[in-house]
């Protein structure tokens, strides 16, 4: 099974008016989430369709639910956000998602107890819903507030063995990585490589103290200030069957060649 080149909804921020733009050459699948409303769920779903591309959702569907509150309070009550997330996860198999992507593990900063229950507790509840739905539910390791690495530091501290019972796949977030990790990255990501089936794809621009997810592009590097992602993408492309999605937002206000250029650059590096 090929590697599959994917975009993502967060290059026109899930903008109903901009579906079109999704639907690129060469694109044959699309992971979305944060829709404005169910009407623009089911219009993307049509289109889709009609293009006969396969797609993912990423939670939260609609925009405003909760993002990262399964393991602790954020912007709602956990127990409130997992029956939210549960029935997207029923709508997300009901209507044909290859899978659902949620924050996880989330933290918002350091835990004074031990990371490692409140994990394994998290990812009990995930594979219930994964085999009760009978859709895969990717998990995707975070940056908490201010950036705070801590969940994907306890993610590398967590046992590899317990997370393989579970039966979860994982998305490494580029950006998200190299800012946790710096260059270490490779220590994080290689043991996570054979849960790992989906890689959002990005670079980062850092201005006034923010930083921007920016599409990916030969010509970036660490010397004008990006990160040179090169060697993540290779050794993440080394094994086949993954969903490589281009990530980044409208914020930079980047050309359509220029993105273009980054996607035939990543589809000749994933082959």
């Amino acid at each position: 099974m090929r590697s599959k080149l994917g975009i993502s909804g967060s290059t026109i921020l899930s903008d109903p008016d901009q579906f079109d733009q999704l639907f690129k050459t060469g694109i044959h699948h699309i992971e979305i989430g944060e829709f404005p409303d169910k009407a623009s769920f089911y219009h993307f779903l049509q289109m889709a369709k009609q293009n006969k591309v396969s797609f993912g959702i990423h939670s939260p569907l609609i925009r405003g639910n909760s993002k990262y509150d399964l393991i602790d309070y954020v912007s709602m009550d956990p127990g409130e956000a997992r029956k939210n997330f549960e029935k997207e996860v029923a709508l997300a198999a009901s209507v044909g998602a290859e899978y659902i992507l949620v924050h996880f593990p989330y933290f918002k900063g350091s835990v004074s107890s031990n990371p490692r229950p409140i994990i394994e507790e998290g990812l009990r509840y995930l594979s219930e819903l994964q085999e009760r739905y009978k859709i895969s539910i990717v998990c995707e390791p975070k940056l908490g507030l201010n950036r705070s690495p801590a969940g994907i530091h306890y993610l590398q501290q967590f046992p590899k063995k317990v997370w393989e019972t579970y039966q979860l796949s994982i998305c490494i977030d580029m950006g998200d990585y190299r800012m946790a990790a710096g260059d270490k990255w490779k220590e994080y990501i290689v043991p996570l490589l054979p849960y790992t089936t989906v890689v959002h794809v990005h670079n980062v621009s850092f201005s006034n103290n923010k930083y921007y997810w920016v599409p990916i592009h030969p010509g970036l590097n660490e010397t004008d200030g990006h990160y040179d992602m090169k060697s993540m993408i290779e050794i993440l492309s080394e094994r086949k069957g993954r969903y490589f999605i281009l990530e980044h937002t409208p914020h930079s206000r980047p050309s359509d060649s220029y993105v273009d250029e980054g996607l035939e650059w990543i589809r000749n590096l994933i082959g």
